[in-house]
């Protein structure tokens, strides 16, 4: 992943459309280094978890280009790559695998990191699974607790129990919720390692039951 590094700390630098084009083989080598990288990772997974078989990687991996359409951030290029391994697809809404790389530098994650579950689910399979969580909060509290290594991100719960749900339940911090992701950051030497695919999966395996446990909720809104 040496390669990949490199070039979005350089894009990081140069993040424009004359450098991208000079740039642009460069750019394809490290897009296919990127892809060969994500189809092992759907090869693996499919294994620990069948709902996603059948995936290809241009289902799961993200576009470099940023929509520039409403963002007073000009820059025409992101400085991560990015590729989200859910049943049907990245834009399915399912719970799935999200694996990030960024620059240095960068700033959208913070750094590259590992992330199972839903960021920022509809509004019809949020209520389901809060719904889920206050009928099984025990169950989706036993999940989190075996995905040893990955931490819940609370950071964007709201400050009080949503209308429609018990404030006095004892799930009540679940509800708050507006994400349901479990989290675990890579250093740059993890990165860098000739197992990183081995111990991406190793991670991955443990988070399994969460997703599935929340992508029962997501089917239940469809």
């Amino acid at each position: 992943m040496k390669q990949v590094l490199t070039f979005l700390n350089e894009l990081q630098k140069n993040n424009s459309k004359e450098w991208f084009d000079a740039h642009r083989s460069h750019y394809e080598s490290v897009r296919l280094t990127f892809s060969s990288f994500v189809q092992q990772l759907i090869d693996g997974l499919s294994v620990l978890d069948p709902s996603v078989r059948g995936l290809r990687v241009q289902d799961c991996m993200f576009r470099l280009n940023r929509d520039l359409r409403f963002s007073p951030d000009k820059r025409p290029y992101k400085t991560h790559m990015s590729a989200f391994i859910a049943p049907f697809g990245r834009k399915s809404g399912y719970a799935g695998y999200y694996f990030h790389l960024e620059a240095s530098d960068g700033r959208y994650l913070m750094g590259h990191q590992l992330d199972s579950g839903i960021y920022g689910p509809d509004p019809a399979i949020l209520k389901s699974v809060r719904e889920a969580i206050l009928m099984d909060g025990a169950g989706f509290e036993a999940v989190v607790h075996k995905a040893g290594g990955f931490q819940l991100e609370t950071e964007a719960s709201l400050k009080r129990v949503p209308r429609g749900f018990p404030v006095d339940s004892p799930w009540a911090e679940y509800l708050k919720m507006r994400h349901f992701i479990l989290n675990k950051p890579l250093r740059e030497e993890a990165v860098l390692a000739d197992d990183l695919l081995e111990q991406t999966m190793t991670s991955f395996a443990k988070t399994v039951e969460f997703n599935n446990w929340l992508n029962k909720a997501v089917a239940y809104a469809r």
